[in-house]
């Protein structure tokens, strides 16, 4: 079994990330370079990874997350920022392939999450940039709120020929302990085929302090029930996850937190599911 993260993160202190000023973030507000993943992943089994946009929200930060692909043999792909609204992203998703690693590129990403029109995805412009994504045969990763899954799910339906990949499962509110309004749209999501979703980030929509396995384990099943294995995968949300737990003991945890499985169902989870899912090459 390749043991595949599906979800981290790289950046730069002094590279534009102002979203890491809020107080709380102090223990991550700092460089996270290659090196600092190597060290991170060592010892946990975890054999390749897929490098996400760090919420920078340029374009030129992708130059950057593709030359850490081209020089790490430990990232095997890279999900970029793009705006789906820019008439110009045809262009821009071609100059990304044209950079140093861009054979690396695996998907595309904006902060869904970080808008406040409900009905951004539903406009026009933000869809056909969609459907451009999936021309140039990528997939969209949704980070959203669990509010917006509704919105995702309805998108989703709609433009059956793009493949979606949902964040973090939507940000279940984990430690507030309610799941019956998350536990309905993500249903309704999951049941749509051209979707796949990440068991990641999970830790730190816990208590940062408090959380045990036990927390977890409730939205995990619900995932697998909705899901099922063939479209999960494991994702660390390193270093953001370093707010509530080492990167270890946030993979450790998953493993504990899953429902009885197959060990081909376990292999989908921690691997299988995103080489498909990314078209990892080796």
């Amino acid at each position: 079994m390749t043991v595949v993260d599906a979800h981290h993160h790289l950046w730069g202190a002094d590279q534009g990330y102002t979203w890491l000023d809020q107080p709380s973030l102090a223990p991550i507000r700092r460089t996270f370079g290659p090196d600092d993943l190597a060290a991170a992943v060592e010892g946990t089994g975890v054999a390749r990874t897929v490098l996400v946009e760090g919420g920078r929200c340029d374009t030129a930060e992708a130059a950057l997350l593709l030359g850490h692909a081209k020089d790490s043999p430990l990232i095997a792909g890279v999900v970029a920022w793009a705006d789906p609204a820019d008439p110009a992203l045809a262009d821009t998703l071609a100059g990304y392939r044209a950079l140093p690693g861009g054979e690396r590129l695996v998907g595309i990403r904006s902060q869904v999450q970080g808008e406040k029109d409900p009905g951004y995805l539903d406009r026009a412009d933000v869809r056909r940039g969609l459907r451009t994504v999936a021309a140039a045969g990528l997939p969209f990763d949704l980070v959203v709120r669990a509010d917006q899954l509704a919105a995702a799910a309805r998108l989703a339906g709609e433009l059956p020929e793009v493949r979606f990949v949902l964040d973090h499962l939507g940000k279940p509110p984990i430690a507030a302990g309610a799941s019956e309004t998350w536990r309905g749209a993500l249903h309704a999501l999951a049941a749509l085929r051209n979707v796949t979703a990440k068991l990641s980030g999970l830790v730190t929509e816990a208590d940062w302090s408090t959380w045990t396995v036990g927390d977890l384990a409730p939205f995990v099943a619900v995932a697998v029930d909705a899901f099922g294995p063939e479209r999960l995968m494991f994702g660390s949300d390193w270093p953001v996850c370093l707010l509530a737990a080492p990167y270890g003991r946030v993979k450790q945890a998953l493993a504990d937190a899953l429902p009885p499985l197959s060990a081909t169902e376990r292999a989908d989870v921690f691997g299988g599911t995103a080489l498909r899912t990314y078209d990892l090459r080796p």
